[in-house]
């Protein structure tokens, strides 16, 4: 008797297609469960930027370097930890250029999109903390989206299993990338049994991860990056098991699979990070004219200029923030008024706000000090910002 003779009936089916072609262009399952994950994860960041004070539409300017960034960093780990693929005996050196077939590795992924993030934070001059506790719960979301695709792709199963959510799996074809091999009388080839559904588990740890990240964020009011280390080391834990389960070819070290090791060794980064950085939660108060009110139109119906109404002008973008308390935020919030700056008072880059920067051009006995024409230059602004951090 054999395992396969043993398997129940109920199984998980697998897609037997995953490219479909419009016209001449290949629509690829991997490709779109990737978009679909990424433009969730936007979403939730920008809802989370926005409530820490970040102008409405930067989660977009972060994507531009973010994601390609990430995309880059992710390929760049797999082939360089399964470079026998591409370039041992037997392997072509081009297929490391093709994403589509699969083979993007998560560690290279947020390395990479961490790399892209600090660039555009510095740009927007939003801290980097900032965007990364707002982005934690996103990008768990991303990862279970996108595990449909190795679904789809009849790819990151486990061993053989009789449970009754055991996953069939189709030999695919080598020749045709995104096609099951079919028999004479035209029907897709299935291994034999089934097998763990290791992808599945991971879409749906990380959806428990996202729901982890949110519930003790909300409790413990996070900041300095510790919502991201949270989301480390809860996807990690998960990690660690799931790779054991599968059976698919890795290098391994000592016997023990590359990602096992790698899984541990950031599980006691982030938690070190976690335990040891402290710190209330930063709040952002935008500086220049993004942070000034327009008061609402007081002329009556006869003399509104329709033509405005029809092409709105964009809001303009912030040229820097100011790191403030929760509090000094909510005040900020509920009176528009910018708080006033005091000893411990930075703008996003580190650097004293200009309010405080003003009480150092003056001496104790309030005769002022002359001041440099180029720091009047700078001052001259009113932007919060040195203009050397906003162009960088």
């Amino acid at each position: 008797m054999t395992l396969a003779s043993l398997s129940p009936q109920a199984a998980l089916p697998s897609p037997s297609t995953a490219v479909w072609q419009l016209g001449p262009v290949p629509i690829r399952a991997y490709a779109l469960c990737i978009i679909a994950g990424i433009v969730l994860a936007c979403w939730v960041t920008e809802r989370r930027l926005r409530q820490r004070g970040v102008a409405p539409g930067a989660v977009l300017d972060i994507a531009v370097w973010a994601v390609p960034a990430g995309i880059i960093g992710a390929r760049i780990y797999h082939v360089v930890t399964s470079p026998e693929k591409y370039f041992g005996a037997g392997g072509d050196p081009m297929k490391a250029f093709a994403i589509w077939e699969g083979g993007l590795g998560i560690w290279g992924a947020v390395a990479g999109g961490a790399l892209g993030a600090w660039i555009a934070a510095r740009q927007l001059g939003i801290p980097f903390g900032v965007v990364a506790d707002a982005l934690a719960p996103g990008l768990p979301l991303a990862q279970a989206v996108g595990r449909i695709g190795n679904w789809f792709n009849n790819e990151l199963f486990g061993g053989r299993t009789t449970l009754p959510w055991g996953l069939e799996i189709h030999r695919m074809d080598p020749d045709n990338p995104g096609h099951a091999l079919r028999d004479d009388a035209g029907q897709p080839i299935l291994e034999p049994g089934l097998y763990q559904p290791t992808f599945l588990y991971e879409a749906l740890w990380n959806l428990g991860v996202v729901a982890l990240v949110l519930i003790l964020d909300r409790r413990l009011k996070l900041g300095r990056g510790r919502a991201f280390a949270l989301y480390v080391m809860g996807y990690t834990v998960g990690r660690f098991w799931i790779e054991l389960m599968r059976t698919d070819e890795a290098n391994q070290i000592f016997g023990v699979r590359l990602n096992v090791w790698t899984a541990a060794l950031v599980f006691l980064g982030a938690l070190i990070y976690f335990v040891r950085v402290r710190g209330p939660r930063d709040y952002l108060i935008p500086l220049g004219p993004a942070a000034t009110t327009t008061p609402p139109p007081t002329s009556d119906l006869s003399q509104v200029d329709l033509s405005e109404r029809e092409t709105p002008t964009r809001a303009a973008a912030p040229e820097g923030y100011r790191v403030v308390s929760e509090e000094q935020y909510a005040a900020w919030q509920d009176t528009g008024v910018v708080p006033p700056a005091d000893d411990d008072s930075r703008t996003a880059d580190g650097q004293p706000s200009d309010d405080t920067a003003a009480a150092d051009l003056t001496s104790s006995d309030d005769e002022p000090v002359d001041e440099p024409s180029a720091a009047r230059t700078d001052r001259a602004d009113a932007t919060g910002a040195r203009p050397a951090d906003r162009d960088s």
